[in-house]
């Protein structure tokens, strides 16, 4: 664990962290500034795949902060980044939404069902019974299996809908064959991000809301963890997560004070 005044880099969960669903939370557009006035860096991480960096952008930029696509990374984003370090330009057979083909095809690799080396599996809301038997057939072959993200549900306005780890699930249980998983809580992802942001990992911190994802990946890939209890996690759940967070905050509106008075501004 690292003092706040050493972070340079504060990888930031969004919804929960910095939103809530359509809501902006308090304190989140000055923290952000303050980092740029303190030349430090940030990185708005996801774990959805189904949408690409410019989405996040665009959404972000609504509520108020002018982001860049590069100032996002989503797991369909990092798992095209650690592909890209095994085998640049491979052929991936890809079962996931077009903003997730448009990711893949930006990193240069070629999307087909003949001859893949990797079979990719993402948030794909387009998916077919067609595409999970070739996806099946070509895993049972031996064609590695790599998919985006654990996430079993994702949350929207009218309940949950099935997330990629329930696609992984019949997956695997048609082929016995168990993905890479890139995404959080792995340190896959944070590996990835150092192709993007290339920093000491001593000087990295994962800020966001749940235990079992953001704060179990920042131990995992040995950086800085945050808890903020602005989304799902509250503080009594703190005493019984296998893995406690390095700092636990209330919101970016107190990170945003103690990272001050680390740094003797206050």
């Amino acid at each position: 664990m690292s003092s706040l005044a050493d972070i340079r880099l504060f990888l930031l969960d969004m919804d929960g962290t910095v939103y809530l669903g359509s809501r902006l939370l308090p304190g989140s557009l000055d923290f952000l500034r303050y980092l740029g006035e303190t030349g430090r860096d940030h990185l708005f991480l996801t774990n959805n795949s189904s949408r690409n960096a410019n989405y996040y952008a665009e959404k972000l930029t609504r509520f108020g902060w002018p982001a860049k696509p590069d100032e996002v990374l989503t797991s369909g984003e990092a798992t095209a980044l650690y592909l890209g370090g095994l085998k640049p330009s491979a052929r991936v057979y890809l079962l996931g939404t077009p903003d997730l083909e448009q990711e893949f095809a930006v990193h240069g690799f070629i999307l087909t069902d003949e001859k893949p080396d990797y079979v990719v599996l993402g948030f794909d809301m387009t998916l077919t019974y067609d595409k999970l038997v070739r996806a099946c057939d070509l895993i049972r072959t031996g064609v590695p299996f790599i998919a985006t993200h654990p996430d079993f549900n994702c949350p929207t306005e009218t309940g949950y809908i099935p997330d990629c780890g329930a696609m992984i699930a019949l997956i695997t249980a048609s082929t016995g064959v168990t993905p890479q998983v890139i995404g959080k809580p792995n340190r896959q992802i944070i590996d990835a991000m150092f192709r993007k942001k290339p920093v000491a990992r001593s000087q990295v911190a994962m800020v966001g809301d749940r235990l079992y994802t953001d704060i179990v990946m920042g131990h995992n890939a040995g950086v800085t963890s945050i808890l903020v209890l602005s989304g799902e996690a509250k503080r009594a759940d703190i005493e019984s997560a296998p893995i406690k967070p390095d700092f636990v905050m209330g919101g970016l509106t107190e990170l945003h004070a103690a990272l001050r008075q680390a740094d003797g501004k206050e």
